[in-house]
């Protein structure tokens, strides 16, 4: 959702209790993923494994939703506490057949040869890899102060649930719906 349209949205875009409609923002598929096999080893492929919403390729930016930004940084802050600072550097989580030089030496796991006699500093004077500015990532403008405010938004905080149950539920599922949520309402006071 371009920014523009995000701003005078008809409900905070960042609210993470709503789903944007995908009649309003269709999802772009931008990769597949295959899992073709188990695990052979479950420590070294799944135990080990590290997942962070940080972790992007060039060309797609995070946005401004305040859970994403803090697990941009909590999420490679407890890799390097359960795995230590070189845990991109275990085969499971390194990019497929990668041996990228990126400065990062030494330390808890490092497992690549700490490559080797390679640079980690930038800007050196031998000829060492160089920060390419073409994918800094953008800035965003804003103004206004900072301080806890009451929402300012018109919050809806029935229209998604209605939509669930009309447009996306079929009926055996509202029927499911409603008998679960029926058999346990069914066990309270009436005074509750």
């Amino acid at each position: 959702m371009p920014l523009e349209q995000a701003e005078k949205y008809r409900f905070d875009v960042y609210d993470i209790t709503k789903i944007w409609p995908h009649s309003d923002c269709p999802l772009i598929p931008v990769g597949r993923i295959v899992l073709n096999r188990n695990p052979e080893n479950f420590h070294a492929e799944t135990e080990q494994s590290a997942f962070a919403p940080s972790h992007l390729v060039p060309g797609i930016e995070p946005s401004n939703d305040k859970m994403l930004q803090g697990r941009l940084l909590n999420y490679p802050d407890t890799h390097r506490h359960r795995l230590g600072a070189n845990y991109d550097q275990i085969p499971i989580n390194c990019p497929y057949r990668a041996r990228v030089a990126n400065g990062i030496r030494d330390g808890v796991m490092s497992v690549n040869g700490n490559q080797g006699r390679a640079n980690n500093y930038e800007p050196d004077s031998l000829g060492g890899p160089k920060e390419d500015k073409s994918y800094a990532q953008h800035g965003i403008h804003l103004n206004g102060s900072v301080g806890r405010y009451p929402h300012q938004h018109p919050n809806d905080n029935y229209e998604q649930p209605r939509d669930l149950f009309s447009k996306v539920l079929n009926a055996q599922q509202r029927e499911s719906l409603m008998d679960n949520i029926g058999g346990d309402l069914g066990a309270c006071r009436r005074d509750i």
